[in-house]
């Protein structure tokens, strides 16, 4: 009897949190982000200047702004980059998570949200490349300007499809183009078709289902097997590892050729990172799945392919820089890992508040943030909505305020290479491959 009464107690304190949770997060505060003209914005290994050559000033301009004359120097650039980002944010209304009554991870589940778009960003690179934008990334909406509530996150939807259904067709009217042109143009679909395709894939394999490879559900049952039970907050390097497990049991032949690392100690061990690019995955042969979603096969591009015997190899590595709170030495260091071309962000956040970092200018981060509840999307359908899996409204935060916890995450080999992976020590030096005669192979160390 007494085990039932605490039973229906902590179903009524799920039910309690569940429902302030999706208040408390299913609303956008209105906090426009500034950006300097005078100084450089650095996102994932590229750099954006605001500043216009024939504009001397000192103002800031808003890359959420809507008026155009306040576009200045290659901001619309850095605007389509930054929103072309896989952005996974708390979701409410999901199918009942693995041993729980839950169906919403708000108010627990930002760093699960922050791992998943750091993987979601290693995806991209080595599926459609760093250069790689979304057509649609300019024309997505500030979020001050919308609560993501579930019957505003439906209207938009609605209006959406309403828009797409009345756009009108190209017109035939007209000299018909040259063979030449029409090669061209057909090429140049194909291939926008083909990045489409692939970006829709990959989305739909963050998607809250239990059949999603990495998906919520998936990395909730996979932290059941290290002690963490869904509504637990997760630090960065226990996401590290269910990553790295997620990666390497995702069921799906256009996961098969990636794989991933997670240093021991802050030291990357470069015999082990090529190990990893060489072995073949272990474990069962990739299977087809009825449940699983569509993955390009076929169409494959060139660049997304990998030999048989070779993996691309995602580096994670979990760090602490200081003790109670990141040591201001620490902070050009994190500027340095940041401007990596093979840098795919850091998964940290605030104390008890996670966010992915993607960039900074001068001493602030630039970061995007899981603390917005949206609806449910079922990403099984082949046109699932994806405007809410990007965001156009970047925040910043001040260096200070980074929670020393973190896991620097690296493409270190993609595509079939092998690039030398350098990270910076604390003497802010290169450090170069170290011999280790008692262990007889080469490492990487990384100390705060």
């Amino acid at each position: 009897m007494e085990n039932k009464t605490s039973d229906e107690v902590n179903t009524l304190k799920t039910k309690f949190f569940s429902v302030w949770h999706n208040v408390k997060y299913s609303w956008a505060l209105k906090s426009k982000t500034s950006f300097s003209r005078n100084s450089p914005v650095l996102l994932l290994g590229k750099f954006y200047h605001f500043k216009a050559e024939d504009d001397d000033s000192a103002t800031e301009a808003c890359c959420e702004a809507a008026d155009e004359d306040s576009v200045m120097g290659n901001i619309e650039a850095f605007r389509k980059d930054f929103a072309s980002r896989v952005w996974l944010t708390y979701r409410e209304e999901l199918p009942p998570l693995p041993s729980s009554t839950l169906t919403s991870d708000c108010g627990w589940g930002c760093m699960l949200r922050a791992g998943q778009m750091m993987l979601a960003q290693a995806l991209i690179l080595h599926f459609l490349g760093r250069d790689w934008t979304w057509s649609e990334a300019m024309s997505l909406q500030p979020l001050d300007t919308e609560t993501w509530t579930t019957t505003a996150a439906k209207r938009l939807v609605a209006s959406l499809e309403a828009s797409l259904q009345s756009s009108p067709r190209p017109s035939d009217e007209g000299s018909p183009p040259t063979h030449q042109a029409q090669a061209r143009g057909s090429a140049e679909e194909a291939e926008a078709h083909l990045k489409e395709m692939y970006h829709r894939t990959l989305v739909s394999w963050f998607g809250d289902s239990p059949s999603a490879l990495l998906g919520l559900h998936r990395l909730v049952r996979m932290g059941l097997t290290m002690g963490k039970q869904a509504g637990d907050w997760y630090g960065p390097a226990v996401v590290a590892h269910i990553l790295k497990q997620a990666v390497e049991e995702a069921m799906d032949p256009g996961l098969a050729g990636i794989t991933a690392y997670v240093s021991q100690d802050c030291t990357v061990y470069s015999a082990d990172v090529i190990d990893s690019h060489r072995a073949p995955r272990a474990g069962p042969a990739s299977a087809e799945r009825s449940d699983a979603p569509p993955s390009p096969q076929s169409d494959q591009p060139v660049s997304a392919s990998a030999p048989s015997d070779s993996r691309a190899v995602i580096v994670l590595i979990p760090v602490r820089l200081g003790g109670e709170k990141t040591n201001p030495d620490y902070f050009n260091f994190v500027k340095r890992i940041l401007s990596l071309e093979y840098c795919i962000g850091i998964i940290g956040g605030k104390p008890k508040q996670a966010c992915y970092f993607v960039g900074f200018q001068d001493d602030s981060l630039i970061y995007m943030d899981p603390h917005y509840c949206q609806s449910f999307v079922d990403v099984s359908t082949s046109d699932f909505p994806l405007q809410s899996y990007h965001c156009p409204s970047p925040k910043k935060m001040p260096f200070s305020r980074m929670d020393p916890s973190c896991t620097i995450g690296a493409a270190a080999v993609s595509k079939g290479e092998i690039p030398r992976v350098h990270f910076y020590a604390r003497s802010w030096q290169r450090l170069q491959p170290v011999c280790r005669p008692d262990l007889g192979e080469e490492r990487l160390a990384l100390h705060p």
